[in-house]
C-alpha cells in the first residue's frame, strides 16, 4: 500500500503597486535643506559613500503595552537616523532605506521593478551582518520617483509615505525623502 501526498503551502502574494513620477521632486527645498548637512556615520567603522546626507526619513512608531497592570499605556516613538543606498539587482531596483549599524538596524527595502515598487520591512532583531524581513500588513503606501526608467550611476530622488501594523498593537509611518546614486 502506498500513499501520495501533496503538501500545500499558503504563501503571502507579494502586491506590487504603481510608482508615481514627478520630474520636478529633485528641485523640492527639502533636498536643498538636508543637502546641506553631513551624511550620518551610523558607527565607527563604517565607510561613509555619500558627503552629504542622503535620506530624511521620520519613522513613527505607535504601539500599546501592558506591563504590570491591565491597563494599556500608549507608547510613542520617533527615529530620524536614517540613510539611503540603492543599487540594481537583475532587473530589480533596490532601494535601502535604514539605519542599520552593524548589529541591528530599523527600516525598509523598496523594490522597484516595471514601473511598480514593493515593499519589505527589515526585521531589527538579527543577528552581526544578517538581513531579514518581518511580515508586516500594509495601510497605505506611496512612492514618488524623478523619473520611471533608471540606469546604474543615475541619481534618483525619492518621496515616500508608508504606513503599515507590524501586528496588532504596533503601527509603524515612514515618510520622507531620499537620493542617492544607483550603484
Amino acid at each position: 500500500m502506498s500513499f501520495l501526498s501533496c503538501k500545500s503551502e499558503s504563501k503571502k502574494i507579494e502586491q506590487f503597486e504603481k510608482i508615481t513620477v514627478d520630474e520636478n521632486l529633485s528641485k523640492s527645498d527639502s533636498f536643498k535643506i538636508f543637502s546641506k548637512y553631513p551624511e550620518l556615520k551610523l558607527f565607527n567603522s563604517e565607510k561613509v559613500e555619500s558627503p552629504t546626507k542622503t535620506a530624511y526619513i521620520v519613522q513613527e512608531d505607535r504601539f500599546y503595552t501592558n506591563f504590570y497592570s491591565q491597563e494599556k499605556t500608549y507608547r510613542f516613538y520617533q527615529f530620524y537616523d536614517y540613510k539611503c543606498k540603492a543599487e540594481y539587482k537583475g532587473d530589480t531596483i533596490n532601494i535601502w532605506l535604514n539605519n542599520y549599524n552593524g548589529y541591528f538596524g530599523n527600516g525598509i527595502l523598496v523594490k522597484i521593478f516595471n514601473g511598480q515598487f514593493l515593499i519589505k520591512d527589515i526585521n531589527p532583531k538579527t543577528l552581526k551582518n544578517e538581513v531579514k524581513f518581518i511580515e508586516t500588513h500594509s495601510n497605505s503606501q506611496k512612492l514618488v520617483l524623478n523619473k520611471a526608467n533608471f540606469q546604474k550611476n543615475d541619481s534618483i530622488y525619492g518621496f515616500i509615505d508608508y504606513s503599515t501594523n507590524l501586528d496588532s498593537l504596533v503601527t509603524k509611518n515612514f515618510r520622507g525623502y531620499f537620493k542617492t546614486k544607483i550603484k
